[in-house]
């Protein structure tokens, strides 16, 4: 057995990483790291440099569609300057990204990837840096980040953007064109075509979330995010956006610099969203006031292997950790939290409680209330600065919006805070969630679960 473990050492002396890079870092590789069997708890030391970081995470403000901030701005206009602050606040060469993915909802296809390629134009971004559209709906930014993050991890490129766009005055939710008959003789297909609101109805209905609770939840969101507003919580993830508003009476065109979301409401009460009809269901608790809202924006999240960051000399903002995506009841399609946190927390080797932050989008607060009941979460671990509720839900956007507010209270927090998950559910019945952990908290690069026993390659050689 001791001869066994002499030639286990000569063969880790060799698979030491010779780069420079980690002078600084203990590069000696430990036995476990290699261990093999049935458990995947492992310890990774930060001389594999092999983690996905991100460095930078940015957003315009979000403003209300139609007769908000952004009500006569170009796509393109609304991503461009998300592009260019990652890159430029970071001193990154933009010809070192090797892809930007874009979450997107609502445009047509091609029309949308043609606006992200002139954006990265407007940003700076050479004609050598691909880039493309990815919509898996109010995910899409989200599901661009981890796109992203997978493709560093299997070595497709070291560095990537992955961004969130939508500009809902200039593309409105709305079916186009006629509805296959044969979705009739399928119940879920049929109930892919609900309204977003009647899932919310649906759910509150089912699960017995009631008008009063919606509405205070609706309050609660709006007096947390016009206290961060107060606070300037949001001034180090917003990126300031020069454009233009048109008075729609005189024609009259105004220059502008918007930095401030301009959804939220400081003196919303209860009794004043009590008063509000519903909207989908004349029976029903779904109000204007208790729902998302429509609104336009973006946001960007700068991505690269640890290794990288290092020799750059980068801040790390925060570590991708995991991601999950699964499928729900359509008609329910708002429960897509309750199932996709679960997975995601269990991916990293967490327990619900080790998460100190979430970011849980608030569609409808049926929805968000029934998810945040039914994980028995602390509700003063969610949404600290408010949600979509008041700041707004620009579908494609959303998820790199809660990166940037996610990762940057994180880090407002310190040592206080060090995981933290994003998620939201998603139409026609799915939900997603992701894992991050704060940037400066890293002691050991390792999964949470801790391995035990010995420092055998297989736990089988005893």
């Amino acid at each position: 057995m001791e001869k066994a473990i002499n030639r286990q050492k000569v063969l880790l002396q060799h698979l030491n990483p010779p780069s420079s890079i980690y002078a600084n870092e203990s590069s000696t590789l430990s036995a476990s790291a290699c261990l093999a069997g049935d458990s995947a708890a492992y310890h990774r030391t930060s001389a594999f440099g092999d983690d996905v970081v991100i460095v930078a995470a940015y957003r315009t403000a979000l403003c209300k569609a139609k007769r908000g901030g952004f009500k006569d701005t170009h796509a393109d206009d609304l991503l461009a300057p998300v592009l260019k602050a990652v890159v430029e606040k970071t001193n990154l060469n933009p010809n070192e990204v090797g892809d930007i993915i874009v979450g997107t909802v609502l445009a047509p296809g091609s029309q949308r990837a043609t606006e992200c390629r002139m954006a990265a134009f407007y940003a700076g971004f050479p004609d050598t840096v691909p880039i493309r559209t990815v919509n898996r709906q109010c995910s899409s930014g989200l599901q661009a980040v981890a796109d992203v993050a997978a493709a560093i991890k299997a070595g497709f490129y070291d560095i990537g953007i992955g961004a969130g766009l939508e500009a809902m005055t200039a593309n409105p939710m709305g079916w186009e064109g006629s509805v296959n008959p044969k979705a009739k003789l399928f119940e879920q297909a049929q109930n892919c075509l609900l309204p977003m609101g009647i899932t919310s109805e649906n759910v509150a209905h089912r699960f017995g979330v009631s008008r009063k609770e919606q509405d205070q939840a609706a309050v609660e969101s709006h007096r947390r995010a016009a206290a961060a507003t107060a606070a300037g919580r949001f001034k180090d993830e917003i990126v300031p956006v020069s454009t233009k508003i048109v008075d729609p009476k005189t024609g009259e065109e105004k220059s502008v610099t918007i930095s401030v979301d301009d959804g939220i409401r400081p003196n919303a009460s209860v009794a004043d969203l009590g008063k509000l009809k519903p909207v989908f269901k004349r029976d029903g608790t779904t109000t204007a006031g208790n729902s998302s809202q429509v609104t336009d924006g973006a946001g960007a999240v700068l991505l690269m292997k640890r290794s990288v960051a290092i020799q750059k000399g980068l801040p790390i903002l925060g570590v991708f950790r995991t991601f999950a995506a699964v499928g729900v009841d359509p008609a329910i399609m708002g429960v897509g939290p309750a199932a996709a946190i679960p997975a995601a927390v269990k991916a990293a080797g967490l327990e619900l409680d080790d998460i100190d932050l979430f970011e849980i989008n608030e569609a409808f607060a049926s929805q968000f209330v029934y998810c945040r009941n039914k994980l028995g979460l602390d509700p003063e671990k969610i949404n600290v600065n408010g949600g979509a509720m008041a700041i707004g839900h620009p579908l494609g956007a959303t998820g790199a919006r809660c990166v940037a507010t996610l990762l940057h209270e994180m880090k407002r927090r310190g040592k206080d805070c060090r995981f933290g998950v994003i998620s939201m559910c998603i139409g026609t019945g799915m939900g997603a969630a992701a894992v991050f952990e704060r940037g400066d908290s890293i002691d050991e690069l390792r999964n949470a679960r801790k391995t035990e026993g010995n420092l055998f390659l297989s736990k089988d050689a005893k």
